[in-house]
């Protein structure tokens, strides 16, 4: 795939940024606003697709992106993991908070939550552009 137009190219730019940074805020406003990792991981992976299918994706691109998205899934499982594991390295129970909770409404009010929300979201965000580029290299198999 060549792309789309150059319209369609520049307003995905333009409007990719502002997606993505919708997804940021939903993920760091989750323990405050309904929202959290899953929502703003979606979002964020939705700013991504978007690009992939204004500029289009030829197989060398895809192969490296699906490796680098795949990076990025593994990095949030870890960091999900790693937040889980807090509660255990410090002496008490897993998924415990061990962090202070902060003043009610604030972005450092919640503990750990906060954490697991930015894994989650790395972790669904990267996830969904992993399947959406195994999707989309299928082009690239059935030609063959």
């Amino acid at each position: 795939m060549k792309g789309m137009s150059v319209i369609v190219k520049t307003i995905a730019t333009l409007i990719g940024g502002f997606i993505f940074l919708y997804g940021f805020y939903i993920v760091f406003h989750g323990h405050l606003t309904p929202g959290g990792g899953f929502a703003g991981g979606v979002i964020i992976a939705g700013s991504f697709i978007l690009l992939v299918l204004a500029f289009g994706a030829d197989e060398v691109r895809e192969r490296s992106s699906y490796t680098f998205s795949s990076i990025f899934e593994s990095l949030g499982g870890i960091l999900f993991l790693f937040v889980a594991l807090l509660g255990i390295i410090t002496g008490t129970y897993f998924f415990t908070n061990v962090l202070p909770k902060g003043l009610p409404l604030k972005i450092l009010s919640a503990g750990i939550i906060p954490l697991a929300n930015i894994a989650i979201g790395i972790k669904v965000g990267a996830g969904l552009l992993s399947i959406f580029i195994a999707l989309a290299a299928m082009h690239f198999i059935m030609k063959e």
